[in-house]
Parts: C-alpha cells; structure tokens; sequence
C-alpha cells in the first residue's frame, strides 16, 4: 500500500464552535487551553483510525480502504477513546 502521510489539523475556531454547541448553558465557555486539547485529541483520534482501516484494508488483502473497514474497527476504536 501507498503511504501518504499528511498533517491532520483541525481549526481551533471550528472545535471551540462545537464544543459550545454542546454546552446546555449558554453561559459555559471554553478557555483557549482546553480548545486545543480538544483539537489534539480528535487529531490522535482521526490519526488511529486511518491507522486502523490502513490494518484492516490489509488484513482482507485489500488495496482501498472503504466505509466497511471503518464500521468493522469503530466499536473498538471508541471503547479504546
């Protein structure tokens, strides 16, 4: 299989926008060190999936990986998170 390796980055606007979204009170806020904790952490998490899929694709000796692979490693993936 291919490498391609790219830097995954996610918008600390974006994840502080999403966390808000959440809040039930709309008085919460989000403080700028917790924005980018958030951030690092869905990086790690997206990171391991590909990494997951990557495993699973080559398992069933396939050369793409597809939405299939995805379903089969998500269960572990968030018990692991």
């Amino acid at each position: 299989m291919e490498d391609r390796t790219t830097e995954v980055v996610f918008k600390k606007e974006t994840v502080g926008k999403l966390l808000s979204l959440n809040f039930k009170d709309e008085k919460t806020k989000v403080t700028g060190d917790a924005v980018v904790l958030m951030a690092e952490m869905l990086k790690i998490f997206v990171e391991e999936a590909a990494r997951r899929c990557q495993k699973q694709a080559e398992v069933e000796n396939c050369d793409v990986v597809d939405i299939e692979h995805f379903e089969k490693i998500l269960p572990q993936l968030l018990l692991d998170f």
